[in-house]
């Protein structure tokens, strides 16, 4: 009993003791605490503290920060068959790279898409398609078998209808409007293809016309110009990290902007006015923002809310206006067409077309004609031989000028050796320059080029004399002289200064066949001798070409001077 009764007095020694000692006890625990406290604090501080000494440089100064690429660079696909799409990949290529943005230009015939494009899709890449429409809106040969493989992925089920989704690209599309049913075929078709796999636009697709009385700008130079420096202006804001221009007026996350408004105006009217021709094409025509922002609102472009409904009113009241006044307005502009016509209508030589044709060594006439030395011309001048019509005919290919009115062609045949460079039409749609003035400044310029020839070694004085009297004129140069509306005055004028006249047509125009003044011979090239080949190897602009092929024989047979059926 002794014993348990210590250890109960024992316990209970210690147990007053912590009981008069607890504010000591309470104090130490605090002062613990207090000290976990901070030695945690500092330790978090000196952790960051040594990460930014990992991003130290060796000389003292403190590393960038890693910032979030929105354009890793930009690739450029181009199909072409006469290497306009080439040279506009190049020039664009080195604007993107003045931007310090990596730049790859890529024929569509060596890239392959069922291995390639799909990695597109993450590569933050912006893919850019410059693509020419060849014969009956075919692709190019570079870009045929590209072109095959997307048209059917998009219409295999298998692929996915987001086999794209993430890839942002742009289509500048190159053509000739005056084939009417094919104009922008191939810039058209990729488009849609590339959309209907989910494929993002960063702008509207832009089509660059060689047409020059159609083209936007004057040429299809000045309409890639000005889709270049809009494009450019879109990358820049894309690498900022921008989706569209925003003027800063913006409530709840919604641009509010009058940039973006009208932006979307003016495609809205531009979707209106193709869906009149194609009603199909609507479709593809708005562009990736419009898109986004359709599905961020979840809701369809087609839905109008009913506050817009007194706009849309508005609008088609307006629209009912312009069409009643529009007969009107013909009528009035009827009486005035006749005394602005000639002065509306372009030149048919662009600035970039003369600089091309006068590094082949043309002497331009004028805004529709040319001139330039044959090399029979040359041969002469040195006691060598002549031409055909030196050995058929006896005429002297020293004292020949060849030369054309008319620059442009209604063809664009396969074997020509122009290159393609002159423009094309199935009319005269350009400003004329008068016969007299033609016929007097080709002299000109023929003689300027025989006097180059002056002091040259191995050339003869005699024919060099003689070279700088034109005694004949080929009008074989280049296009299709019968085109010029003042082909027969030209021709009176030759013959008044005694100088004979050969001139060669496509057999495409019969009618001035049958109108054309008497020629010293007439040629009338046969390219081909079925309806097929005429077309695979002429590749005329008219749709009815055969029968103004057959036509134009016709009407050559009942000719009553010399005429020659070229094969």
């Amino acid at each position: 009993l002794d014993a348990s009764v210590d250890v109960w007095s024992y316990f209970y020694a210690h147990l007053m003791s912590l009981w008069l000692n607890r504010f000591y006890i309470y104090t130490s625990a605090a002062l613990g605490i207090s000290i976990w406290i901070c030695f945690q604090f500092i330790t978090l501080k000196i952790k960051k503290q040594l990460k930014v000494t990992e991003d130290v440089l060796v000389n003292g100064y403190t590393g960038p920060k890693a910032m979030k690429v929105y354009v890793a660079g930009v690739k450029i696909f181009y199909g072409s068959q006469t290497g306009t799409a080439k040279g506009f990949a190049t020039v664009l290529a080195e604007a993107i790279l003045s931007l310090n943005l990596p730049a790859e230009i890529i024929n569509m015939r060596d890239y392959d898409p069922d291995d390639c494009l799909a990695e597109e899709a993450t590569s933050k890449n912006i893919c850019v398609f410059l693509v020419a429409t060849y014969t009956d809106g075919q692709p190019t040969e570079n870009a045929a078998w590209f072109c095959k493989w997307l048209e059917e992925a998009a219409n295999d089920f298998r692929f996915g209808k987001t086999y794209l989704k993430g890839m942002r690209y742009a289509v500048f599309g190159l053509g000739n409007s005056v084939y009417v049913d094919h104009y922008n075929t191939v810039g058209k078709n990729l488009d849609k293809w590339l959309w209907m796999l989910s494929a993002s636009r960063v702008m509207t697709r832009a089509e660059g016309d060689c047409n020059v009385t159609k083209s936007k700008h004057g040429s299809i130079e000045a309409d890639f110009g000005a889709w270049k420096a809009k494009f450019l202006a879109r990358l820049q804001a894309l690498c900022k990290g921008e989706r569209e221009p925003c003027s800063g007026n913006c409530k709840k996350g919604k641009c509010k902007s009058k940039g973006k408004q009208s932006k979307e105006g003016s495609d809205h009217e531009q979707r209106m006015s193709e869906q009149e021709n194609n009603e199909v094409e609507e479709l593809f025509e708005t562009t990736s923002e419009e898109e986004l922002g359709s599905e961020e609102d979840g809701s369809h472009n087609s839905v109008i809310d009913v506050e817009d409904l007194g706009k849309m009113m508005g609008h088609m009241k307006k629209a009912k206006k312009k069409q009643q006044l529009a007969p009107q307005k013909e009528a009035v502009g009827h009486q005035s067409i006749g005394k602005n016509e000639e002065r509306e209508r372009r030149e048919m030589i662009t600035p970039s077309l003369r600089d091309a044709l006068t590094k082949q060594g043309y002497k331009l006439i004028g805004s529709h004609s040319g001139v330039k030395l044959c090399r029979w011309t040359k041969s002469m001048l040195r006691g060598r031989g002549g031409c055909y019509k030196h050995t058929f005919y006896g005429i002297e290919s020293h004292r020949c000028m060849e030369t054309t009115p008319s620059l442009a062609c209604a063809n664009k045949c396969v074997f020509c050796w122009r290159h393609h460079t002159n423009p094309v039409g199935t009319e005269w749609r350009w400003k004329m320059d008068q016969p007299e003035m033609i016929l007097r400044e080709a002299i000109e310029n023929h003689q300027s080029l025989i006097k180059q020839f002056k002091g040259v070694p191995g050339v003869r004085v005699d024919r060099f004399e003689e070279g700088l009297v034109v005694k004949h004129c080929a009008l074989s140069l280049v296009g299709e002289p019968i085109m010029y509306p003042e082909i027969n005055t030209f021709i009176k004028l030759l013959h008044c200064h005694k100088i004979s006249s050969f001139l060669v047509t496509n057999a495409q125009f019969p009618v001035e066949i049958r109108n054309l003044e008497p020629v010293t011979q007439l040629y009338v090239s046969v390219d081909a001798s079925t309806k097929e080949s005429l077309k695979k190897i002429d590749r005329p602009l008219f749709k009815d070409f055969w029968q103004r092929f057959l036509d134009s024989l016709k009407a050559l047979a009942k000719k009553e001077k010399r005429d020659i059926y070229r094969l």
